[in-house]
């Protein structure tokens, strides 16, 4: 069987975060041909196009890593109504240089949970559009606004409810999917082979 390398953001820096619960929830119910890798946010300084001209270690690790990895999964909380500030940072670091567009064409998932019941809605509504912009093919559906309840969990991040944790596997399931119709669509000879990407930020 084919493995497929995923590398995921949990968009929250919190050393207690509930969208890090969620991230290990979704590994431990993901099917076997997928591969997880976190990529690290925290250290990278806040994106400024004076960087462009020799990117810090941070930086290029983070490249790196959106360059290694077949498919992207952000796990994020809503911070405001929109994306938390840490992760929109990573997404603008992993689209510079002009030219040199870390997401095009990579295959996305967005997800999140809150203690809320629109469970993190505004947030990956705005990520969508970032991502539209960024070329990023994006799994529309199924939708998963979670509503954190800490009882669903265990302390090592598997699933103790049922209901969720197939709500959960099927998510994963038809990420696996999403990734693979993508990556066959985007394989050598395809139409469409030669797409620029078109990353850019308004200075």
């Amino acid at each position: 069987m084919a493995t497929y390398k995923i590398g995921y953001f949990v968009g929250s820096l919190s050393s207690r975060s509930i969208n890090r619960v969620l991230s290990k929830a979704l590994i431990s119910v993901a099917p076997e041909e997928l591969e997880f890798t976190e990529i690290p946010i925290k250290d990278l300084p806040l994106y400024s196009s004076d960087y462009d001209a020799d990117f810090p270690p941070a930086g290029r690790a983070l490249k790196d890593a959106i360059a290694a990895s077949d498919g992207i999964l952000f796990v994020s909380p809503e911070y405001n109504r929109s994306i938390p500030g840490a992760l929109k940072n990573a997404i603008d670091w992993g689209s510079r240089p002009w030219g040199t567009n870390s997401f095009a064409r990579k295959p996305t998932g967005i997800i999140g949970t809150s203690p809320g019941s629109i469970g993190t809605a505004v947030m990956q509504s705005s990520m969508r559009s970032v991502l539209s912009f960024l070329d990023a093919p994006q799994l529309n559906a199924p939708e998963a606004y979670i509503k954190f309840d800490p009882a669903s969990y265990n302390e090592d991040g598997s699933v103790r409810d049922e209901g969720t944790a197939a709500l959960l596997r099927h998510y994963m399931e038809e990420f696996s999917a999403f990734v693979q119709r993508v990556l066959a669509a985007n394989a050598p000879g395809h139409i469409g082979d030669e797409h620029p990407d078109g990353a850019k930020l308004t200075r």
